[in-house]
């Protein structure tokens, strides 16, 4: 079967592309067989290399209001505290919260 770690990029990615050529291969047979390894392998790399963090709360808000074409008024009526909530959405992504003004004004608020 000859399949072992990937020691360099170029081996994740060889890797990748024989996963998709294997893709829908019956599974107890050799290409199956040799699919499961290869994707348990890829599986565990892209978590090792590519963690997938959780998103900043504050976005997910924006978003979740975005894709279903919400307002502040719908969150005003959710969260209540027009100011507090103000606040909250116009604080500064997670990367550069706690530098500064606007990050002590959010902080009581725990974003």
């Amino acid at each position: 079967m000859d399949i072992k770690p990937f020691r360099y990029e170029a081996d994740y990615e060889a890797a990748l592309k024989e996963v998709e050529r294997l893709w829908g291969a019956e599974p107890s047979t050799p290409d199956g067989d040799r699919f499961e390894a290869l994707f348990t392998l890829v599986e565990a790399y892209e978590d090792q290399h590519y963690p997938n963090l959780p998103p900043d709360p504050i976005e997910a808000i924006k978003y979740y209001m975005e894709s279903r074409g919400l307002d502040l008024c719908w969150l005003n009526l959710t969260i209540g505290f027009w100011s507090d909530f103000q606040i909250i959405i116009a604080s500064p992504p997670a990367n550069t919260r706690g530098r500064g003004q606007s990050g002590d004004r959010t902080r009581k608020y725990g974003v």
